[in-house]
């Protein structure tokens, strides 16, 4: 089964403008491992589980699609 830790991410507003890019750059990274791993376990997810599954992977999507808006707004390179 998926194993997922939760860890509070940085507050963005919070830090420097070089450590803010950083850790978009960062995040993007993150959300699309994220990605590629539930793209990956989606053959072994067990058909009860369905529905949370593909909650899991649309809000993964927003919040990559949301990290990438942020990194074009700052035109960073990704």
């Amino acid at each position: 089964m998926h194993k997922e830790e939760f860890v509070k991410e940085t507050n963005i507003p919070e830090l420097k403008e070089e450590q803010t890019d950083i850790e978009l750059l960062s995040n993007i990274e993150k959300a699309k491992s994220n990605l590629q791993a539930l793209y990956n376990n989606i053959k072994y997810i067990d058909n009860d589980l369905v529905d949370y599954y593909a909650y899991e992977v649309k809000a993964e999507q927003a919040k990559y699609g949301y990290l990438l808006k942020q990194a074009k707004k700052r035109d960073l390179r990704y």
